[in-house]
């Protein structure tokens, strides 16, 4: 996705301040936002998707909120698409449904029952295609030049520079077209780019940056 909603993020902004014995919460409300978006994923709520609805946030809407903020307009927005809730829930800040709509109140699970259900519902994302892979290990490659008007996995700052294929990992399933609910698999790459081709000013640097590309974004140097 092009734009401030870049998977790689975007220059431009100051330093980002790390402090290491910062809690993960700051309110307790969201804690409670992040194990709500936990127990919401399903098969139909992809996490392509779900990122695809959040790259929707309205720019100055997406800078000003506190981050789990713009989790729970995420989740708001891919809730009612599903039908689970409603717009005058959310405004009510509860259930409108009358007490019988659901039939009897489910029995909380065990751990142990949990546990067995999130293992028996995985999603697996890796998968088998016909096609062998184009690019092999050591290959020098380039990534596309061309950005994306929806939800991509190749971050800006590594378009049309050129990296060496460091490992294949096999066919997995497609993000870009994951969110837009389709499912299909391409060839997956650990491509690794010399910080320097990336960034003129790293010109000294020895670091390396590994990404996960597919195939499609990908072309022989």
């Amino acid at each position: 996705m092009d734009g401030i909603h870049d998977l790689g993020g975007k220059e431009g902004y100051g330093p980002i301040e790390v402090d290491e014995d910062e809690s993960p919460f700051h309110e307790d409300w969201e804690g409670r936002e992040w194990g709500i978006a936990q127990c919401a994923r399903t098969p139909g709520i992809t996490i392509d998707w779900w990122r695809h609805c959040r790259e929707l946030i309205m720019p100055e809407d997406y800078l000003g909120r506190p981050y789990f903020d713009s989790w729970a307009q995420t989740d708001f927005s891919t809730y009612i698409e599903a039908g689970w809730i409603s717009e005058e829930e959310i405004s009510a800040g509860k259930s409108l449904s009358k007490k019988n709509d659901y039939g009897e109140p489910a029995v909380a699970m065990t751990l142990k029952q949990v546990l067995q259900e999130d293992h028996d519902h995985a999603v697996r994302f890796d998968g088998e295609i016909e096609t062998p892979p184009v690019f092999a290990v050591g290959q020098q490659v380039r990534a596309s030049r061309h950005g994306n008007s929806g939800h991509t996995r190749l971050p800006q700052y590594a378009r049309d520079r050129l990296g060496t294929v460091h490992a294949y990992h096999g066919a997995h399933v497609f993000p870009d077209l994951s969110a837009q609910g389709v499912e299909t698999h391409q060839h997956c790459y650990s491509i690794m780019f010399e910080a320097a081709e990336l960034w003129p000013e790293a010109k000294w640097s020895q670091d390396k940056v590994y990404l996960d590309l597919w195939e499609s974004y990908l072309s022989e140097a």
